[in-house]
């Protein structure tokens, strides 16, 4: 339900939903706790987050002096632009505070900025924050938010979910830190799936037992989704953080059983009482469908779901190229690395995604 949910809403441009402020602090405490000073002296740009909405703006602007920020820049996103047909008369730095004008605020972005004291209290917070309209609409893709990008050190949003690709994209090409939420699907995309195993990109903390709760603004006739009309919030499961930034949870290794051993316990059906584990009919390798049932004492290729990457160790195991370990050439080079489709079938039948990995050689 969660997968259709997510698919929908992709398909139908339906990307607003509102991160809840306990999950964006329960996240950033986790880099915290590994490194004190992730974002000491670091400027930290927030696209498409208007503090009227999001949750991210709120967060950072009230312990900027807590993180140790230079900057805080947010930018949000004039959604009526495109049926604005009139001239654009705002500059980004405009000598007197913006007056509210109907056409104009429907058609340009907002930038917010917080770096100095501007209350005179003696401290900095969510009160010093300074805006200006933005000369465009705010998309992340216009020259005005990419130059921000290049000014900034850390990328921390919700992106929306349709573009994401293109939001990963416009990152990695700035090689900047980034923490951002995503699809546990947009995780198999080519453009994303190669940062995964290079190490350059890993899944964050996570979300509390896995389930992210986001806010949503209107109706909620666009999705399949979980929604609870008493608070506003519809319920996923098949969300996660992305991240280059590190954080102590992705070096714990997993406690596993050996391979006898999960044949003879696993609780899990298609692994239990087996004389064995499957083999992939074009690929080197065996099938593990479930994490926990990943044998601790088998050094070859294994096949895991997606859902592997929220528990994996860097340390203990390695990310493989299923492209190295097909047994026929019928089977076709994927840009991506990872098994799919009918591909990946065992005795004929297709299994799904599978990323191959190795346990590490010490």
């Amino acid at each position: 339900m969660a997968n259709e949910t997510l698919s929908k809403a992709k398909e139908a441009k339906n990307d607003e939903f509102y991160t809840q402020y306990h999950d964006i602090e329960r996240e950033v405490e986790a880099y915290l706790e590994y490194d004190p000073d992730v974002f000491k002296g670091k400027t930290v740009l927030l696209p498409c987050d208007d503090p009227e909405w999001s949750n991210f703006t709120r967060y950072f602007a009230q312990n900027f002096e807590r993180l140790g920020l230079r900057k805080l820049i947010s930018t949000s996103y004039a959604y009526e632009s495109k049926k604005y047909k009139g001239p654009i008369q705002l500059s980004l730095f405009e000598t007197e505070a913006p007056q509210f004008d109907p056409e104009k605020t429907s058609t340009h972005g907002k930038i917010f900025v917080l770096d100095r004291d501007t209350t005179g209290d003696g401290r900095i917070n969510i009160d010093d924050l300074e805006w200006q309209y933005l000369d465009g609409d705010g998309d992340f893709r216009s020259h005005e938010v990419t130059l921000l990008r290049d000014e900034a050190d850390i990328i921390v949003t919700n992106p929306p979910f349709s573009l994401f690709r293109e939001f990963m994209a416009w990152m990695v090409d700035a090689n900047k830190k980034f923490l951002v939420i995503g699809s546990m699907n947009a995780l198999c995309y080519k453009e994303i799936f190669p940062l995964i195993k290079k190490n350059k990109a890993w899944l964050g903390n996570g979300f509390q037992s896995g389930n992210a709760f986001f806010r949503i603004i209107g109706e909620a006739n666009y999705a399949n989704g979980v929604y609870d009309e008493s608070t506003g919030l519809v319920k996923f499961r098949n969300c996660c953080w992305l991240t280059n930034l590190d954080h102590g949870r992705r070096h714990q290794p997993l406690q596993l059983m050996t391979m006898e051993d999960n044949l003879k316990y696993s609780k899990h059906k298609e692994i239990k009482g087996k004389p064995a584990y499957d083999h992939y009919d074009n690929y080197d390798a065996i099938e593990v469908p479930y994490t926990d049932a990943i044998p601790s004492d088998y050094d070859g290729a294994m096949g895991v779901p997606i859902s592997f990457l929220d528990k994996y160790c860097p340390e203990q195991f390695e990310i493989l190229n299923a492209n190295d370990y097909r047994k026929n050439n019928s089977v076709p080079v994927k840009p991506h690395g990872l098994i799919k489709d009918k591909d990946g079938a065992i005795n004929g039948k297709p299994t799904y995604a599978r990323i191959l990995i190795r346990k590490k050689q010490s």
